[in-house]
């Protein structure tokens, strides 16, 4: 699995990436992980506000830093909204 994590390297982008890992190994999960800061490169993906996680590319959240139990459901397949909303069927 690869997993970037979008951003300028502020406390956020660290909460981010370090929740992702934990949910990483809470499920078990082989990860790629890579830090993105080039604004081009954000910018490619659609991103407007960091941080932002992109699993396997595509973007599973931009703009927050989610729960780590979301996080699982990210990376478990379980939940394919983009954006802020984590509820699974309205974006």
């Amino acid at each position: 699995m690869e997993i970037k994590i979008l951003g300028s390297g502020c406390a956020n982008c660290e909460k981010l990436e370090a929740a992702t890992r934990e949910a990483a190994a809470n499920l078990g999960v082989e990860a790629q992980f890579e830090k993105v800061s080039d604004f081009a490169e954000i910018m490619a993906f659609g991103v407007m506000t960091t941080p932002a996680l992109v699993v396997d590319g595509e973007v599973k959240v931009a703009g927050r830093v989610p729960a780590v139990a979301d996080i699982e459901k990210f990376l478990a397949g379980g939940a394919a909204t983009s954006g802020g909303c984590s509820c699974g069927g309205c974006c």
